[in-house]
């Protein structure tokens, strides 16, 4: 008895320390979640964050190891969303793991696109987050012994798993009464805001509507569609040329000129950055 005690320390010992900052604009939610993690040792506490700003300034001063986010808060000026996690991808070439905390199910397909690493339903109960914590230890040790697993990850909600299948190309359906098209995301050039509809454009020349608005679209894709004006989400790899002067791209095969504004002068100079950050040469 004593040797298999003192077998089980030392392998306890061996488990990693994760550091977590929780993004949530429910104070409740955060000393509810909070609580429940205490229970782990495995998990440790950094700080916490109820917006979109004061959250991504603590990611990256601490880096921690996790974040549980909140994508549907209860004052929506917080601007808390899975865009967040776009917005992590510009400064790290790793990104925290993300674990979405939330009441709402409906957002757990968009997550996936996302690659998260899981979806908790709050409040967060802790079975639940003992089997991530499980998973956390499990991927760790793998990653130590350069173990590869073919198996698909998977999210559960309500005891339904939901597969990830994050490495394959992404399709977009657009769903109207009935009626499903189904796009391939990296035949998208841009999309246009039309009040509340959004005129998507191919690179085959066809414009395609979906009865989405312009910021639902920036809300649940991920590089390369990148915002640049309030009207326009644009696709990075159909740039073809980008004049600062005139606060214009051009998209590659079309005759079409894409304004970018001050808003996002930001995002166009991440554009600039991410070209002359592969094989370049300037002349």
């Amino acid at each position: 008895m004593i040797v298999i005690a003192c077998g089980k320390k030392q392998q306890n010992q061996k488990l990693r320390k994760y550091s977590y900052i929780i993004i949530d604009d429910d104070a409740e939610s955060i000393l509810k979640t909070k609580t429940t993690a205490s229970g782990f040792s495995e998990l440790s506490f950094i700080a916490s964050a109820s917006n979109f700003q004061d959250g991504l300034n603590l990611v990256l001063e601490h880096q921690p190891n996790l974040v549980f986010l909140e994508i549907s808060p209860k004052n929506a000026s917080s601007q808390l969303s899975l865009s967040f996690i776009s917005e992590l991808h510009r400064f790290f070439q790793e990104i925290p793991k993300i674990i979405i905390t939330t009441k709402q199910k409906d957002k757990a397909f968009d997550a996936i696109q996302y690659g998260v690493f899981d979806y908790l339903l709050k409040p967060v109960l802790e079975i639940e987050l003992r089997k991530t914590v499980l998973r956390l230890n499990k991927a760790n040790l793998e990653t130590k012994n350069n173990i590869s697993v073919e198996e698909p990850v998977s999210i559960v909600i309500d005891n339904t798993p939901i597969p990830q299948n994050i490495e394959k190309p992404l399709t977009i359906c657009i769903k109207s009464y009935g009626d499903y098209r189904y796009l391939n995301a990296e035949d998208i050039c841009y999309f246009q805001a039309d009040n509340n509809s959004t005129d998507i454009y191919l690179n085959t020349g066809e414009m395609i509507t979906a009865f989405k608005t312009l910021k639902h679209f920036e809300s649940v894709l991920t590089y390369p569609f990148i915002r640049i004006h309030n009207s326009y989400v644009i696709n990075r790899n159909y740039i073809f040329r980008i004049h600062s002067g005139n606060s214009i791209c051009y998209i590659k095969n079309s005759s079409k000129k894409i304004p970018f504004s001050k808003t996002y002068k930001a995002n166009v100079d991440q554009i600039i950055a991410d070209f002359s950050a592969g094989n370049y040469l300037e002349i």
